[in-house]
């Protein structure tokens, strides 16, 4: 084993989808399905159409075989289909009249619908996880920092519901990939039919309504790569929304902030030589992942770029890209989704670093309660920018300067209470509500 997918990364559930024998198992469900179509519009027996529809599964095609078969001709799907017809008495209809990539292509989109359909339940656990957070925590309240210093008092509940609202959008963006990803093609060589015949509009329905689908139309020999690359975009923004989340959660757990914190087993080790440390491993895993997955996209362009109606330069990578970037997209949702379900939030140490500014963090609030005592706006923030350089020269807390500001005193009577954090976080357990009310309309 080579690949880390094989003993470390991702969840059975969505590699089954693609193992080699799931791959061989999509591309018969299409071949039976091609060979019914005929059936259906005359073009060969009916008693055809059934045995090749009985023997298109993998009791009766080996993987084994079809290896054996690759292996002499070079050629994997002409080696399915030798594997198929050599176990049907009309194996001479299998394949007919079908270009390769009308099978490889075909089966793609049902082997991706069915990988999205999981990462949609993933997408939807984390959601309900976030927003569980949003609810529980909507009034603790914890200092809002921009460019990582202080800057105004938020509640840990908006930050999460920033969070959810933004899974929320994925979860739309995931509706309009799966109707972009349901699309096959069943129309020969270059694109034409014409080695349907005649019937080539009814056999191409036929097929992709069997098998749920609609045709690409028109197209070369293959599905329009611009829609891999949709697909692959799509992925990629995911995973940089759960690196986002990853990250910020790890520089929340720095020892010197240590508002949150990622479970931690009772019999996990931190570090094999310093046994205090409680390490945020699994955020840190997000985040390396996540940049393998926005790295399968440049290939994705690259292969949406064929000459003429098509080479073969977008088979090799896209075996690659296509499984990799969607089961890792679900094993790093998966992680996220454990990493908030079980995140132990300290609000006790929230309050406590607000308190590290000595005040610096109302200067706005206080900014804007002069000018409702009659200051302009410019004045009132040149009058509190200054006092906040003093404040930070001088290492006091800013309310005592205040307090010996002449022009401060005469217009604001009770100085103590501009300092409570409480009187100055705005909507934010409205906004929370008003964006949990919206996602539970949407998510079941």
């Amino acid at each position: 084993m080579i690949c880390p997918l094989d003993f470390r990364y991702g969840r059975e559930e969505i590699k089954r989808i693609f193992s080699e024998e799931s791959r061989l198992s999509y591309w018969l469900k299409v071949e039976a399905t091609l060979a019914k179509a005929h059936a259906h519009v005359g073009n060969i027996p009916k008693e055809a159409a059934e045995e090749i529809a009985s023997k298109a599964s993998l009791q009766y095609v080996k993987l084994e075989r079809v290896k054996e078969i690759e292996a002499e001709i070079r050629h994997d799907v002409m080696a399915m289909v030798k594997a198929l017809a050599e176990q049907c008495e009309y194996g001479k209809y299998v394949h007919l009249g079908a270009t390769s990539y009308d099978i490889v292509d075909t089966a793609n989109a049902l082997q991706i619908i069915d990988a999205l359909h999981i990462i949609e339940e993933q997408i939807i656990g984390l959601i309900k996880a976030i927003s569980k957070l949003a609810e529980e925590y909507k009034a603790t309240i914890m200092i809002g920092r921009t460019h990582g210093q202080h800057a105004l008092p938020i509640t840990f509940g908006l930050k999460m519901a920033v969070y959810a609202k933004e899974m929320l959008r994925h979860y739309r963006r995931l509706q309009q990939i799966k109707e972009e990803m349901a699309v096959g093609k069943m129309a020969g060589a270059v694109g034409t039919g014409a080695a349907f015949g005649d019937k080539f509009f009814e056999i191409q329905d036929f097929v992709m309504k069997e098998l749920g689908l609609k045709a690409e139309m028109p197209a070369t020999q293959i599905v329009g790569r611009d829609r891999y690359i949709a697909l692959l975009s799509f992925l990629a923004n995911v995973a940089t929304s759960l690196e986002k989340f990853a990250t910020e959660i790890r520089n929340l757990q720095r020892n010197e902030i240590a508002e949150v914190e990622e479970y931690f087993e009772e019999k996990q080790v931190g570090s094999s030589t310093m046994p205090h440390k409680r390490n945020p491993i699994t955020c840190e895993q997000i985040c390396g992942l996540a940049r393998v997955i926005r790295s399968n996209l440049l290939p994705a362009w690259e292969n949406a770029v064929q000459w003429h109606e098509r080479d073969l330069c977008n088979s090799s990578a896209e075996r690659f890209i296509i499984p990799h970037a969607l089961v890792l997209t679900d094993w790093i949702l998966f992680k996220m989704r454990k990493v908030f379900s079980s995140l132990k939030v300290n609000p006790e140490k929230m309050a406590e670093n607000i308190e590290i500014s000595k005040g610096l963090i109302f200067t706005e609030a206080i900014m804007i309660k002069l000018v409702e005592k009659g200051m302009s706006r410019q004045e009132a923030h040149e009058i509190m920018r200054q006092c906040a350089m003093e404040a930070l020269e001088k290492e006091m807390h800013l309310k005592n300067v205040l307090k010996e500001k002449r022009e401060i005193v005469e217009k604001i009577d009770d100085i103590d209470a501009l300092f409570n954090p409480r009187n100055y976080i705005g909507k934010a357990e409205e906004i929370v509500e008003i964006t949990l009310k919206e996602i539970a309309k949407e998510i079941p």
